[in-house]
């Protein structure tokens, strides 16, 4: 049983599909095509064309295996799928594996922006009433 919290994916059973492709027909297609069976809004963006950058990316990412980029808004292709990448999240590069559940998805989903908060206990001099709270 998984502990609570835990930030893996669920294991899939059997082969990936998406819309009934599987992963070596979806590799074989070209943008179009792919474009054609992703939902509204990413084949919007895919059937205006890849911008420089972003066939910048493409290209680094044929060649090389780890790629840093800040496009936060590339559109995952299945070429993209098994591949690291390191995107920015405004202070750092987040080191993304890109998984087949992804395809259609934005890069900048997977590399949150904003840290977790996590509140302290109240120290001395922190507050007026903080006074009055016992410390350890």
């Amino acid at each position: 049983m998984a502990k609570k919290g835990a930030t893996r994916l669920p294991k899939r059973k059997g082969e990936f599909t998406y819309r009934g492709k599987l992963m070596e027909e979806l590799k074989s297609m070209s943008i179009e095509e792919f474009a054609e069976i992703v939902n509204a809004r990413p084949r919007r963006s895919l059937k205006r064309g890849l911008s420089d950058d972003e066939k910048k990316v493409l290209d680094k990412l044929r060649s090389d295996g780890v790629v840093r980029t800040h496009l936060r808004e590339m559109i995952i292709l299945p070429e993209m799928v098994d591949r690291k990448i390191s995107v920015y999240s405004g202070r750092e590069f987040v080191s993304v594996t890109i998984q087949p559940e992804m395809l259609g998805h934005r890069l900048g989903e997977f590399a949150s922006t904003r840290k977790m908060v996590r509140h302290g206990s109240a120290g001395v001099g922190a507050t007026k009433s903080s006074k009055f709270v016992p410390l350890k």
